[in-house]
């Protein structure tokens, strides 16, 4: 059987490689993760009749998305022991991405089955037919229609109605900045939603809350106290970037490491705060 060169697997490889990251990380929520799913498709790309395959991308997609499902089985048990809340890990988007699958809506995805959630994002993110969603995740098609209708029930809160502004964001996630590390109450209340809600992920690596705080009371509490941390230790701002999708930025705290904050903004208002303090989870952006 001739398989072809490695050189020449590698050239039809590479091309499709950063959209095969994009569907596995938005299976699994990990950057490393999907990084590892989508060398074990090259690997068993490597091994097929190449001169067999007619269209390289169809079937790559469908080796990666078998090998997530079986990965989130994994992780669905390691995730019952986490310390605290539970984020994706931060992807720094240089762009803004062409799907909606922003932060608030990878956390509405963990609250899927791994089916539900495979048929969800190739049907209605990547705009798959119902026939390759069937070959990719070994269902009929008719059963792949109704995966993907009951995700999407469950996920409707958390698609954004309107995305807003990339330049209107960053002007926001500044001045949150600014104004959360300077103590400035005040400046900091009035950009802060009636039912704003903050999540931090420390994953027992480092200090975080252990439940969301929620609603405008609770959060402009753990606001004050962490001001009075910044006042005394300092906190320094790397960047404003679009995390997830959402107007955020990265920092590096005083214990020297790297932190991220996205804002969910509806209406001019932070709807929603997530902190990724985890520092297994922030590797990738050293």
């Amino acid at each position: 059987m001739m398989r072809g060169t490695q050189e020449d697997a590698t050239t039809r490889f590479d091309p499709l490689r950063p959209r095969l990251i994009r569907v596995a990380y938005r299976m699994l929520g990990s950057v490393a993760d999907a990084e590892d799913m989508v060398q074990e498709a090259f690997i068993r790309w490597m091994g097929v009749d190449r001169a067999e395959i007619r269209e390289p991308e169809a079937f790559l997609r469908r080796t990666v998305t078998r090998l997530c499902l079986d990965q989130l089985k994994s992780a669905r048990v390691q995730r019952e022991t986490y310390v605290g809340p539970w984020l994706p890990e931060p992807l720094i988007e240089e762009e803004e991405e062409p799907d909606d699958v922003t932060l608030p809506l990878m956390l509405a995805l963990e609250r899927l089955s791994p089916l539900e959630r495979a048929a969800f994002l190739l049907h209605d993110v990547f705009g798959l037919g119902f026939d390759e969603v069937a070959a990719s995740v070994g269902r009929d098609a008719a059963a792949c229609r109704q995966l993907a209708a009951r995700a999407r029930t469950h996920v409707r809160d958390g698609r954004p109605r309107y995305r807003v502004d990339k330049a209107r964001g960053m002007e926001i996630a500044s001045a949150f900045f600014a104004a959360s590390r300077s103590g400035d109450m005040r400046t900091l209340g009035a950009m802060l939603a009636a039912d704003v809600s903050f999540h931090s992920d420390g994953g027992g690596k480092r200090p975080a809350a252990i439940r969301p705080a929620i609603g405008f009371g609770q959060v402009m509490q753990v606001h004050k106290a962490l001001a009075v941390l910044f006042g005394k230790y300092g906190s320094t701002l790397l960047r404003t970037c679009l995390i997830n999708g959402l107007p955020g930025f990265v920092t590096r705290e005083a214990d020297g490491e790297v932190q991220t904050t996205a804002l969910a903004i509806e209406d001019g208002r932070v709807r929603a705060i997530y902190i990724m303090r985890n520092p297994d989870k922030l590797r990738h952006l050293h």
